[in-house]
């Protein structure tokens, strides 16, 4: 029988943990002057790829990370490390400079545009250590198949939406212009070496106390 309150507790806590409205931007911002085809392809890639993570740890990330000695602290550490770097180069726009003429329209045609599905949209932005941690707790405390299965469609709802905001979020972008994507661009930047720090500081002291 669907458990319908434990559906809702699922998606509750991931829905807040993945954040789709708070990814949705960053995904526009790395996406920002490639062509629509791109976008929509990045935006499926990236939650394929999130869903084929999150799905698999969810069965044997415990025992995988048991067997390689490997922490979920030392996992925080290194996605923080990772998405810093990501963030200073939005920050001094190091990421758009390769784009300077997509303003005219010329690298419309460019056949292999940067692609942000694995690094940093599918993992860790979607697939993060939170996730994975919240994923690990919500499957041993739901020991049945059915219950089981309730959180692994709580996830997959969840996946959704979190497609949908990525596949209208660059339209949006567009449509608000060139100035507002440039500050936009630096803001988020702030806020992603932000929240990198605190996923650095939160793995130190998960492994330190």
């Amino acid at each position: 029988m669907f458990e319908a309150t434990l559906f809702i507790s699922a998606f509750t806590t991931l829905f807040v943990i993945i954040d789709p409205p708070g990814c949705a931007p960053i995904f526009a911002t790395l996406t920002t002057g490639t062509s629509r085809k791109h976008q929509r392809r990045m935006a499926f890639k990236s939650v394929a790829i999130a869903a084929i993570i999150l799905i698999g740890f969810a069965y044997v990330g415990e025992w995988l990370f048991a067997k390689l000695g490997i922490s979920l602290d030392a996992l925080r550490i290194a996605g923080g490390i990772m998405l810093f770097i990501i963030g200073l180069n939005m920050v001094f726009e190091k990421r758009t400079e390769t784009r300077e003429t997509r303003a005219d329209g010329i690298l419309e045609d460019i056949e292999d545009p940067e692609d942000i599905s694995v690094f940093p949209m599918g993992i860790p932005m979607i697939a993060g250590p939170g996730t994975m941690a919240t994923l690990l707790i919500l499957m041993s405390d739901a020991p049945t198949r059915m219950g089981q299965m309730t959180i692994l469609a709580a996830l997959i709802l969840t996946l959704l939406i979190t497609l949908i905001t990525f596949l209208i979020a660059g339209p949006l972008m567009k449509m608000m212009g060139k100035s507002f994507t440039d500050v936009l661009t630096r803001v988020l930047g702030v806020l992603l070496c932000t929240l990198a720090s605190q996923f650095v500081l939160d793995g130190i002291k998960g492994a330190l106390f």
